[in-house]
Parts: C-alpha cells; sequence; structure tokens
C-alpha cells in the first residue's frame, strides 16, 4: 500500500465506521469519539486531537458535512472542502478514523457508534454535549477539552480577510 491509500482507508463510510468499530472492540480497544467542521486545520485542532487521543486506545473523527458546516458557520464557510477536510483528517497520526455526518449535530452517529469515550473541545459542561446521556448510560466518559487560546478557523478567517482588504492598516 502507498502512503495515500492508507490515508484513504481511514476515511469510512457509516456502515464501515459500524464494523471497524466492531472489530477495534473485539481486539480491546477504548474507542474515543469527536466530532467538528475542521475546516481550516490549525495548531489548535492538532493539540485538541492529541489530547483526545491520548483518552483511548483509538480516535474517531465524526466530521460535518460541507452542507452542514454551512448551516451552522454561514455561507462562507466550509473553507475546504469535504475531500480536503477528510484527508488532512486522516493523514494526521492520531486519528484512527473519519466519517463524515449529515446532521447538524453527531446524535445519531453517537447513538450508533457507542463510543467509551466521547470529547468536545471548550467550555462545555460534561452534560452540555451532545450524544453524553447515550455514552454515560451505558457507562462511558464524557470528556471537555479546553481549547488553546488565540487559534481557531474564525480568527484564521478574519486575518485572511483584513490582509486582503487594500485600506486595513497593520
Amino acid at each position: 500500500m502507498s502512503f495515500f491509500s492508507d490515508i484513504e482507508t481511514k476515511i469510512q463510510s457509516n456502515d464501515q465506521i459500524t464494523q471497524t468499530i466492531a472489530r477495534w472492540r473485539a481486539e480491546g480497544d477504548t474507542i474515543v469519539f469527536t466530532n467538528g467542521c475542521f475546516d481550516l486545520l490549525h495548531y489548535g485542532h492538532l493539540h485538541y486531537l492529541a489530547a483526545a487521543r491520548n483518552l483511548g486506545d483509538r480516535l474517531v473523527v465524526g466530521l460535518n458535512s460541507a452542507a452542514s458546516v454551512q448551516r451552522l458557520k454561514g455561507p462562507s464557510r466550509p473553507i475546504n472542502d469535504e475531500q480536503t477536510r477528510t484527508h488532512l483528517l486522516a493523514a494526521l497520526e492520531m486519528v484512527d478514523a473519519v466519517v463524515v455526518f449529515e446532521a447538524d449535530t453527531p446524535l445519531e452517529l453517537i447513538e450508533r457508534l457507542q463510543p467509551d469515550v466521547l470529547v468536545k473541545g471548550g467550555d462545555w459542561k460534561p452534560e452540555q454535549i451532545v450524544g453524553s446521556a447515550a455514552v454515560l448510560a451505558r457507562g462511558g466518559q464524557v470528556r471537555s477539552l479546553p481549547f488553546v487560546a488565540g487559534y481557531s478557523t474564525t480568527n484564521i478567517e478574519q486575518k485572511i480577510l483584513l490582509g486582503a482588504a487594500p485600506h486595513q492598516t497593520k
């Protein structure tokens, strides 16, 4: 196999990820799940994904579809297309699988996959995290990991827009 085909193997359909997780569980692996838009991959994302992966044996990333990102973030987003976002995430060593979901939240995906650990970033209390009830009901953990200050796709987007405006001074 080539490096690129290894990356593409990590990008899975809903049916594939269900089978993959069943295999990992049979091997005794702890499954960690997180989700997001991951539009412009940056240092904050890397820090967050590495911390999430440290919580278990396998990290599955639920990726908002392009239509979902646009509904959540507005008409100018996503900046990167779905193919780019899935492949960049799958190329990361700490990510074991990427699955795209169409809904505005990953609730249905979380309920189907039943991860052992559910992770989100930010100031969310565990009980506020979408899918937490399902994970806690089966004895799993829900964790909220801190963001790295100053790193966000919105900040990057604003820097690009400000830098592109000829009347802006620095």
